[in-house]
């Protein structure tokens, strides 16, 4: 079965955007994933079609409506045999992580649900057991950048998309830590040499050398991630 992306939003002409270009341009032309961009205006109501209302009990901008935005999941979603889960990218929503990103890179793909304004009426989300997701600690103007990289994040893992098999497991985040330093030829750069352990070939020194440099770059600059991963058993 063919990896669906299903993406509900006011600007389906973004997509699929970067992800048409590198390894997810070629994965979608050989037909590894599919996409299809819902334009959501047609949904709305009355000659304006409009798909927001002012918020209750007052404040700044508007709120997409919740009858609107049912009708457009509800469309999308009748002919699923399998449920896909439906994720909303909000501030307000739990940080996305890497193990998120490789669960639903094992399921039959996503529908995303892009929000605009001041955001979506609530029901509308408990109704279809929406996730919410946050890419981290900072607001854009939409939904459209975080489906992308969502996107992109479940697509390099699906079979057949990257060259190596192993090129997904050693990477940041997937063991709890941050990746280490890469290098490259020329051995030497501008007076800056690479360090000499890697040119040694030995696989041993290699390997504690990248660990010794992963856990010095999470103690760094993500102690939150650090503190978690002490907290791992050892065994």
């Amino acid at each position: 079965m063919t990896w669906q992306a299903d993406i509900l939003s006011l600007f389906p002409e973004i997509f699929p955007g970067p992800l048409g270009f590198s390894l997810a341009g070629r994965a979608l032309r050989e037909g590894l994933w599919s996409f299809k961009a819902h334009d959501l205006r047609p949904y709305g109501l009355g000659k304006h079609r409009a798909l927001d209302d002012t918020p209750f009990g007052g404040g700044a901008g508007m709120v997409m409506r919740p009858d609107v935005l049912d009708q457009a999941l509800l469309d999308v979603t009748a002919k699923d045999k399998v449920k896909r889960p439906i994720i909303y990218p909000t501030p307000r929503g739990k940080r996305a992580e890497q193990k998120d990103i490789a669960r639903f890179a094992q399921g039959p793909g996503m529908v995303i649900l892009c929000g605009r304004f001041e955001g979506v009426d609530e029901r509308v989300l408990e109704k279809h057991n929406v996730q919410q997701l946050c890419l981290g600690d900072f607001v854009l103007s939409g939904g459209e950048i975080p489906a992308l990289a969502l996107m992109d994040g479940c697509i390099r893992l699906l079979p057949g998309v990257m060259g190596s098999s192993l090129s997904g497991e050693d990477e940041s985040f997937s063991g709890g830590l941050l990746e280490y330093p890469q290098y490259t030829r020329p051995a030497e750069w501008e007076g800056r040499p690479v360090p000499s352990v890697l040119l040694t070939g030995h696989h041993g020194d290699i390997a504690q050398w990248r660990q010794e440099k992963s856990e010095a770059v999470t103690r760094e600059r993500r102690p939150d991630l650090w503190a978690a991963y002490q907290q791992q058993p050892l065994y």
